[in-house]
């Protein structure tokens, strides 16, 4: 339980600190914010990048009198979800119309406080770091209330125009290096990134699911982090950290996945069964995380550039998988169940690795009727033709751009 003064001063403390967002890097993603009157719209990503302040330039375009309230503060730790009966009366006093509520899955019962501002007539904007907490209870009590998007660290594009530079390789690889987490491009220290890391694993984790054994899921995590690109399998990690169970490592697979510290994608295939029993790529949120925790740093190039690509397709697409038959291709992008596109990923592209990739790419165009595929690369450009179908090689930072 908390006092309603706690609550009033701390709104007024938070107030000052969201007002100081609005100067950052005005985010592409501003002008796709989901806004639709009596709906609830929720903004979900990895902590720190940037949901708090993208709400903020949004509303500094709107009218109306915002009353911004960050859960994730210590002055709150005792917050209740009787506590809201007290907020409520902030909002009144206060003659508020939009709300905001940052992190606000840390408190049970949230959701029916939403639905609450919602019949009441309030704007109610959500953010939250914890993708399927969020689904689960927007799936109670706000089913066809609510309508959401995710937000990603700095995309190349923002990362260029934040640095004020232009389209290059150069700037690519800078952008490779240090990835796009606002606080980290901004600062280049990379304890921002380990200290990032460390607190989602013990606060939106260890303690959310009463996890004893940290050092198994920390190693697990800098294992995985370490590997993108590669196939990974519960099954075949058994043993592995100490851990003896492979429900165990999958349940530590999908928290990690659910914090958006690193996601999976399965092998397409049209059935379920097929594609559950296959292992599954894994890529992480952000490059720069891969160089806070990965212990194979300098040996893993063209993994880290696969999952730079990844990223930009994620972006756009919420159905990716790879290709696995007679050839491979890294990405194929479904929409509404059909393959729309196919992606292949190359750091550097020479006579050794030219085939394999042009084939594996050609083989999945085939077999999903496609006219156009692409490979990505460092800085190859060219076009191939032939029998009507067109492969393109395309230089990473004018990809990117796209």
């Amino acid at each position: 339980m908390i006092r309603q003064e706690e609550i009033s001063l701390t709104i007024d403390s938070q107030k000052e600190e969201f007002s100081l967002k609005a100067s950052f890097l005005e985010r592409d993603e501003l002008k796709n914010i989901p806004v639709i009157d009596s709906f609830a719209t929720i903004i979900t990503g990895i902590r720190r990048c940037g949901k708090s302040t993208l709400l903020l330039q949004y509303l500094k375009q709107q009218k109306g009198n915002i009353i911004y309230f960050n859960f994730d503060d210590i002055r709150l730790a005792e917050f209740e979800t009787s506590d809201f009966i007290r907020f409520h009366n902030e909002i009144k006093s206060r003659k508020a119309n939009t709300i905001v509520l940052d992190e606000v899955q840390i408190i049970e019962k949230w959701e029916i406080y939403v639905h609450q501002l919602l019949r009441e007539g309030y704007k109610v904007f959500v953010t939250g770091s914890n993708a399927s907490l969020l689904s689960r209870e927007l799936g109670t009590h706000l089913t066809g209330r609510h309508i959401a998007m995710e937000l990603f660290p700095f995309s190349y594009s923002e990362y260029v125009k934040y640095t004020k530079t232009a389209y290059s390789e150069k700037s690519l690889l800078e952008y490779f290096d240090l990835g796009g987490m606002p606080e980290y491009v901004k600062n280049k220290q990379i304890i921002i990134l380990q200290n990032l890391l460390d607190n989602i694993l013990m606060r939106d984790i260890v303690v959310r699911h009463n996890i004893k054994d940290t050092v198994s899921l920390r190693s697990l995590s800098v294992y995985l982090l370490s590997n993108v690109g590669n196939l990974v399998s519960a099954n075949k990690l058994v043993g592995m950290f100490g851990i003896k169970s492979s429900t165990t490592i999958l349940d530590y697979m999908s928290y990690l996945a659910d914090s958006y510290i690193i996601d999976f994608v399965p092998k397409f295939s049209y059935s379920l069964k097929s594609q559950a029993r296959n292992p599954k790529k894994v890529y992480s949120i952000d490059i720069g995380l891969i160089k806070a925790a990965s212990i194979s740093f300098t040996e893993d190039i063209g993994q880290r550039f696969e999952n730079l690509i990844y990223l930009h397709l994620r972006r756009k697409n919420k159905e990716i998988y790879y290709y696995q038959d007679k050839g491979e291709c890294d990405f194929l992008v479904v929409e509404k169940g059909k393959v729309i596109s196919a992606v292949q990923v190359c750091y550097k592209i020479t006579n050794e690795n030219f085939e394999r990739e042009y084939n594996g790419l050609l083989q999945a165009m085939k077999a999903f009727d496609l006219k156009i595929g692409t490979i990505v690369t460092l800085n190859s450009q060219d076009i191939f033709e032939k029998d009507g179908l067109t492969i393109n090689l395309v230089p990473a930072h004018i990809y990117l751009t796209k």
